[in-house]
């Protein structure tokens, strides 16, 4: 895949029906960017082509699987604005089984590849379809855990800025305890720390304090981790953005994500916009018991 020569962001919006797309459609367009629904693939480079004559920098579009045999013309899609210098970020929204069962059953409404069967039957159907794109995805956010509210900051968190840098990271903190993240593309454990939640004074407060963070980072294993943990995204980097991948989300995680992880993930984050790398920073399980 090309590096983009045009000044136009250009992202597709798809994922498993219930799992949020419209949402962050929504959201996108609140953002400023000109979103465009359930558009079929075959027209994709016809609308880059038209955002560029009308200047437009952020162009959204929201696929799903209601197109159905549409899909197969993705590729082609995007292999046609690759040779116009346009290279599209997918967001692939996603959601387990359960919770795309309770969100249809609340709105009353059958998933489209449904047919004669039950929901699950439907879901099945569209994690087959979807698995190509979803593997090829820049960002996968699993939303079976997040309110709408929830979901529209972390749209907001990615794609709020009006920078366009080569590649941003989203490190991310999270607890074991509360599983790890489907839509992380690297997993570090720092559970090898010590805990500050045996440090009767540390215990209520977070990674985010400068005594929680000062107990975690004084330990020499945890600048070695670092300092690794830097080198490798750096090495990485270039790969990413050589083959077109612009949004990468990298988990640390410990016992709760409270403490070790929280601290690991801001100090993380530092280290890489200190060497010139986007980063940003997400707590995923910050706050919950």
């Amino acid at each position: 895949m090309t590096t983009p020569t045009s000044a136009l962001r250009f992202v597709i919006v798809t994922g498993m029906s219930g799992a949020g797309r419209r949402t962050a459609c929504h959201t996108l367009e609140d953002l400023g960017w000109y979103v465009v629904d359930n558009l079929p693939p075959q027209l994709l480079p016809e609308l880059a082509q038209i955002a560029r004559d009308r200047d437009f920098a952020r162009v959204a579009v929201g696929i799903d699987v209601r197109t159905r045999s549409a899909f197969q013309q993705i590729p082609a899609a995007f292999d046609a604005l690759g040779r116009d210098g346009v290279v599209p970020q997918i967001l692939f929204l996603d959601a387990d089984d359960a919770a795309i069962v309770r969100r249809q059953e609340s709105v009353r409404r059958p998933l489209p590849l449904q047919g004669e069967g039950g929901l699950l039957d439907g879901a099945e159907r569209e994690r087959q379809l979807l698995a190509t794109l979803r593997a090829s995805a820049d960002l996968v956010i699993d939303t079976s855990n997040l309110n709408v509210h929830q979901l529209s900051d972390r749209v907001k968190h990615v794609f709020g800025s009006h920078d366009d840098p080569d590649i941003q990271f989203t490190v991310m903190s999270f607890g074991f305890k509360n599983g790890v993240p489907i839509d992380a593309d690297m997993v570090f454990d720092v559970r090898f720390l010590p805990n500050p939640h045996w440090v009767p004074d540390l215990r209520p407060q977070t990674g985010l304090s400068q005594a929680v963070s000062n107990y975690v980072l004084g330990h020499a294993e945890a600048g070695e981790f670092l300092d690794h943990a830097t080198e490798l995204l750096a090495v990485v980097k270039p790969g990413y953005v050589r083959e077109g991948k612009r949004l990468a989300t990298v988990a640390i995680g410990c016992t709760g994500g409270k403490h070790r992880s929280t601290a690991m993930a801001v100090e993380l984050a530092r280290r890489l916009r200190a060497v010139g790398i986007a980063s940003q920073v997400l707590h995923r399980d910050l706050g919950k018991e």
